[in-house]
C-alpha cells in the first residue's frame, strides 16, 4: 500500500553521532513525523553533552517520562540558567505539550547565549510558526538559509510561512525548490499542491496531490484536498484505493477522517447518496471526538451580547474608535456563499481581497483573558469599561496587524472571517465606518454543506448535525439583535437571491459599500487573485444555481438538523421571533 522509498524508516545513527541525529530529525520533521523527529533532536542533544544530569534528563525525554524530565531540567536551570542544552530540552518539552509560547521564550533565551546554534534557531522558527507568527518565522528561516542555503526543512518552513501572509507565488517557488532537493517527500508535494491551488493552477495542483499519494497512498489529507477542489471528480479507481487505505491497521485518526470525508464526496458525485451520507457521518463522528465544543457556550455568548449591546450603549460610546473605513467585513457561517461575495467585491478596482483574517478573534480572546470557555471570559462585558483612547488603540492595532496582507493600493480591503458575526459589537465600537456584510444561505443547505466539509482549523460546531443547527440558530438570533439595535448597519446577501439575480444583488451590495458599479464585479470569475477557502475553484466559474437544493438528496437522514434548526428554517430568509 505504501511506497517503500518514501515510507521505509531511515536508519538510526550511532549514539554519539550528533550530526547524524540532527539530520535524521530534520528529515523526519520534513516528512511530518513530529514525534520521531522530537526524539531524534533529543538524541542529538544527548550526543552533544557529557554532563550526567543533562544525559539523565535527555534519557527521560527519550523514554517518555516528561514529569521526571521536567523536574530534572528545572533543577538544572536553577543552577545553570544559561545552559543551552537544558534550555533546548525544556523548550522541546513545552512544544510537545502545545505550550509553544513557552517554547519560544526558552529558545529566545537559548539563542541569546548561543546565536549560532542552528538547531535551536530552527526549533525557535517552528515555535513561531506554530503560533501563526509568519513574519517572525520568515526572519528566522532567512538567518538559517544564509548559513545553509539549500536546507530543505528551512525552505519548506519558509514556504509555509509565506503562504500565511499571502505571498503565494513565492511560496510556490519555495516548495518547488524543496522538491528539487527532496523529491520523495509526500507532505511537501501536498503543501506544493495547496500553494498551486491557491494561485489558481488547478491542473498542477492535482498533479502535485497525485504525486503525494503515489508516495503515500494512505495520506488522507491529500485525498481530501483532491475532493475539496469540488470540480475534480474521484472515480472508481480512487474510491477503491481509499477504501483499501481505510483497512490499514496503522492508519491514524487524522488520515482516517480525511479519507472518510473524501469518500463521502466521491460517493455523492456518483449519486450514491446513502453511502455518501454514511461516510460523511463516520467522518464527522470521528472528528468530533477530538474536539472540546459545547453548544451551550455559544448560546451564552449570544445572550451576553444581547444584554450588553443596546442602542443606548452604542450611543454612549459613539465616535470613540477610528473613523477609517478600510475594512469590509464579510460574516456569516462557512459554506454560506461568503467566498462568492468576497470574489465579487474583490473584483472591484477599489477593493482588495485578502483572506480569512484571525485578528478580530485574537483581539477578543485577549480582551477576555484567554479564557478556556466563553462562560469564563471577561468579553464582551469588558468593552463597557474601555476608554475612547483604548477603543481607538484597538482599531489601530487591527489595521496594523492586517497591513501585511494588503498587497495593492486599493483603499478598501476584505476581512472574510465568517465567525466575526460574534464580534459585530466590537467592530462597531472600534471601526464604526467599516462595512459589514452578512452572507446567508438556506439553513438546511448551509449546514449540511458544512457537515460535508473538513475545515483545516476552527469551526468545531460543524461536526454534528445537532451542533450545526443550534449554531445557525444562535447566529440568526444574534444578527437579528444587531438588525434591531443598529438598523441598516449590516447588509445581508441572501445566497439564493444572489444566484438568481446577480446584477441586482451586486448593485445593492456595491451601493451599501459606497462603491460605483463596475462590470468586473459580474465577471468575478475572471479575477485571478489567490483564493484560500473551500470554494476556491467554484468562484473561478460563473454563478451556477444547481447547488441551492442539493441537500435534498440527503433529506431522509437530516431529521436531527431540521429539528435543531426549528423555526429558523420556516422563517428563512427572515428571522423568527426570539
Amino acid at each position: 500500500m505504501t511506497s517503500p522509498s518514501a515510507e521505509r524508516p531511515p536508519a538510526e545513527p550511532d549514539a554519539r553521532d550528533e550530526r547524524g541525529w540532527r539530520a535524521l530529525g530534520d528529515r523526519l520533521r520534513l516528512s511530518g513525523d513530529g514525534p520521531r523527529a522530537d526524539r531524534a533532536y533529543v538524541r542529538q542533544i544527548r550526543a552533544s553533552v557529557s554532563d550526567p544530569d543533562l544525559i539523565a534528563a535527555a534519557d527521560e525525554l527519550i523514554d517518555g517520562d516528561p514529569a521526571t524530565a521536567h523536574r530534572l531540567l528545572s533543577a538544572l536551570l536553577t543552577r545553570r540558567p544559561s545552559d543551552t542544552a537544558a534550555l533546548r530540552m525544556f523548550a522541546d518539552l513545552a512544544a510537545r505539550t502545545g505550550r509553544h509560547h513557552d517554547a519560544e521564550t526558552l529558545l529566545a533565551r537559548c539563542l541569546s547565549f548561543a546565536p549560532d546554534l542552528a538547531a535551536a534557531r530552527c526549533a525557535y522558527a517552528l515555535a513561531l510558526h506554530q503560533q501563526g507568527k509568519a513574519v517572525e518565522t520568515i526572519a528566522q528561516t532567512d538567518i538559517l538559509l544564509k548559513a545553509e542555503p539549500g536546507h530543505p526543512l528551512y525552505r519548506q518552513l519558509r514556504a509555509a510561512a509565506l503562504m500565511r501572509i499571502g505571498e503565494d507565488a513565492a511560496a510556490v517557488d519555495g516548495y518547488a525548490a524543496v522538491l528539487a532537493a527532496a523529491p520523495d517527500q509526500a507532505l511537501t508535494w501536498m503543501g506544493y499542491g495547496h500553494a498551486l491551488k491557491t494561485v489558481g493552477r488547478q491542473a498542477d495542483a492535482v498533479a502535485a496531490y497525485r504525486e503525494s499519494l503515489r508516495l503515500r497512498p494512505e495520506l488522507g489529507e491529500a485525498w481530501w484536498s483532491l475532493a475539496n477542489l469540488k470540480t475534480v471528480p474521484l472515480g472508481p479507481v480512487d474510491v477503491g484505493l481509499m477504501e483499501r487505505a481505510l483497512t490499514s491497521p496503522a492508519l491514524d485518526a487524522e488520515d482516517r477522517f480525511h479519507l472518510l470525508f473524501a469518500l463521502g464526496k466521491a460517493y455523492e458525485d456518483a449519486g450514491a447518496y446513502e453511502l455518501a451520507f454514511q461516510r460523511y457521518d463516520e467522518a464527522n463522528a470521528l472528528r468530533r471526538k477530538g474536539l472540546d465544543y459545547e453548544a451551550e457556550e455559544t448560546s451564552l455568548h449570544v445572550a451576553r451580547c444581547k444584554a450588553l449591546f443596546s442602542p443606548s450603549f452604542f450611543a454612549s460610546l459613539a465616535g470613540r474608535g477610528s473613523p477609517r473605513p478600510d475594512p469590509i467585513f464579510i460574516v456569516g457561517l462557512p459554506r454560506s456563499g461568503s467566498t462568492l461575495v468576497e470574489q465579487i467585491l474583490a473584483s472591484h478596482s477599489q477593493v482588495e481581497g485578502t483572506r480569512e483574517l484571525p485578528d478580530i478573534e485574537a483581539m477578543s480572546a485577549r480582551l477576555g483573558g484567554h479564557a478556556a470557555r466563553p462562560s469564563g471570559s471577561a468579553y464582551p462585558d469588558i468593552l463597557a469599561a474601555l476608554s475612547g483612547a483604548e477603543l481607538h488603540a484597538l482599531a489601530e492595532e487591527y489595521l496594523q496587524r492586517t497591513r501585511m496582507h494588503r498587497k495593492s493600493a486599493a483603499p478598501l480591503f476584505i476581512d472574510k472571517t465568517p465567525n466575526n458575526f460574534a464580534h459585530i459589537g466590537l467592530i462597531q465600537l472600534i471601526l464604526p465606518n467599516a462595512k459589514i456584510i452578512d452572507a446567508r444561505r438556506h439553513p438546511m443547505g448551509c449546514c449540511f454543506s458544512a457537515f460535508k466539509q473538513h475545515f483545516a482549523a476552527g469551526q468545531a460546531f460543524s461536526y454534528s448535525l445537532n451542533d450545526l443547527g443550534r449554531y445557525y440558530r444562535d447566529y440568526v438570533e444574534l444578527m437579528a439583535h444587531f438588525d434591531a439595535v443598529l438598523p441598516g448597519r449590516v447588509h445581508r446577501v441572501i445566497y439564493e437571491q444572489l444566484v438568481t439575480d446577480p446584477e441586482g444583488e451586486v448593485r445593492r451590495l456595491l451601493d451599501h459599500c459606497g462603491l460605483p458599479f463596475e462590470d468586473s464585479c459580474l465577471r468575478f470569475y475572471e479575477n485571478d487573485r489567490a483564493v484560500r477557502t473551500a470554494s476556491s475553484e467554484q468562484v473561478r466559474q460563473p454563478i451556477f444555481t444547481d447547488a441551492t437544493d442539493h441537500w435534498r438528496h440527503f433529506e431522509p437522514w437530516l431529521a436531527p438538523l431540521a429539528s435543531s434548526l426549528g423555526a429558523v428554517t420556516e422563517a428563512y430568509p427572515l428571522a423568527p421571533p426570539f
